[in-house]
């Protein structure tokens, strides 16, 4: 059989989809500065699409950061893997930034958020240990995890019984292979905003001989009383013995970091594989990400601001009456009934005729069976963005109540 057979006959859970939605409900294309509103196929859209926060991506002092690093160093500074030949003082003393920062002895730089997760999973774990994980992992966990090819036990989202009987799965098989457990989990689950019930996980260790990798990425920037993160919004922040985050959610760039004691972190730096054989950060990526760090740290108004649109939308949506799950976080996703054809229309609708952007999202990001719009506010959206948002999300539930979209899907142009 020829090996390209198999994927002519299935083009896998997404894929599937790319004849009815490419460059409209899959690949989109956004255009413009990055804004609450930017043009889509030639028309302004209120967007509600960008992981953008804290309004950082077009911030005039993180442009003109970035513009001097970039006319500087230009983006070949430093050359070479980090191990070899692309250490700077610069990378260090960002990474001494973030450890203070998160509240941690150490930190290091990763050139990716995803590639970095997988790759610290299959670092820190030998075949005699044992992960426990929550069921609703990110992608990047789950792929971490199969490169793991030891034992690996799933427990219930946010069931702490669930992981207490897990956990009593791992104790007895480390007691045969001499191993260790770690668990992982998420400061904010990025699909329904719900928080990780991290202070009752820190809570079982004094019951259970386990370490702690938490995923924060939607977290950094937006929980907690300095935006240190879901940890110091529960206030367990010391309990989390590996931190991690990306900058491609409140900072507004590329890269991440992971943070802990310095005998962990060290053996990462030295124990990574994607980041051992991959070149180092860009020197106008860690100039930026001082930047975007030292106007978290010091504008504490920017996430204030930000959660007053949270609270505005999220309240606005409940009052009128949508299901927007349990969300505690700026993530926002609204649930409407109706199978996947319905749901098309009314994103065309919302986008055409309304003017308003926000992303679809389907299986296999989340179960079968879920339909949801996801809405991310930012610290640069107004008040008036969302009530004109609420207005359009009525008049479209009336719409779907009343039978009015079409049981085929949308005769949107694709490209």
């Amino acid at each position: 059989m020829d090996l390209f057979d198999k994927i002519k006959k299935d083009k896998g859970p997404l894929g599937r989809h790319q004849e009815l939605g490419h460059g409209y409900f899959l690949f989109p294309k956004l255009e413009g500065e990055l804004a609450p509103r930017m043009k889509f196929r030639g028309q302004e859209v209120l967007n509600w699409s960008l992981n953008n926060y804290l309004g950082l991506g077009n911030h005039p002092e993180v442009r003109k950061a970035d513009g001097e690093a970039a006319v500087k160093y230009g983006l070949a500074y430093p050359m070479g893997a980090r191990m070899m030949s692309g250490q700077t003082e610069q990378h260090e003393k960002l990474e001494r930034q973030l450890a203070d920062f998160v509240g941690k002895e150490s930190a290091y730089l990763l050139n990716f958020g995803y590639q970095g997760m997988t790759s610290i999973i299959d670092s820190l774990l030998t075949r005699n240990d044992v992960v426990v994980y929550d069921s609703e992992s990110h992608a990047c966990i789950l792929d971490g995890m199969r490169m793991h090819i030891g034992k690996r036990y799933v427990f219930q989202h946010n069931d702490i019984e669930s992981l207490e009987k897990q956990l009593e799965r791992a104790e007895k098989l480390c007691e045969k292979t001499c191993g260790g457990i770690l668990v992982i989990t998420e400061g904010v689950f990025g699909m329904a905003g719900d928080l990780g019930a991290l202070d009752k996980i820190v809570e079982l260790k004094k019951k259970f001989d386990f370490k702690l990798l938490v995923d924060d990425a939607h977290g950094f920037g937006t929980m907690g009383k300095t935006g240190a993160g879901t940890g110091e919004h529960f206030g367990c922040q010391d309990g989390i013995d590996v931190f991690f985050s990306t900058f491609a959610k409140s900072m507004a760039s590329i890269g991440a970091f992971v943070a802990g004691d310095k005998f962990v972190i060290d053996f990462l730096m030295y124990n990574m594989r994607s980041q051992v054989f991959a070149k180092s950060l860009p020197m106008p990526l860690v100039i930026g990400a001082m930047k975007r760090l030292e106007l978290l740290k010091n504008n504490p108004e920017i996430k204030d601001n930000l959660w007053k649109i949270v609270h505005a939308l999220q309240d606005g949506l409940r009052k009128n009456g949508f299901n927007i799950g349990v969300t505690e976080s700026p993530v926002t996703p609204v649930f409407l009934e109706g199978g996947l054809t319905e749901a098309t229309n009314v994103i065309a609708d919302m986008r055409e005729n309304y003017k308003v952007f926000c992303s679809m999202v389907v299986y296999p990001v989340v179960p079968k069976g879920v339909i949801m719009l996801r809405i991310i506010p930012t610290a640069v959206h107004t008040l008036e963005d969302v009530e004109y948002t609420i207005n359009a999300f009525n008049a479209i539930a009336k719409k779907l109540k009343e039978g009015a979209y079409p049981k085929e899907h949308p005769k949107v142009l694709v490209e």
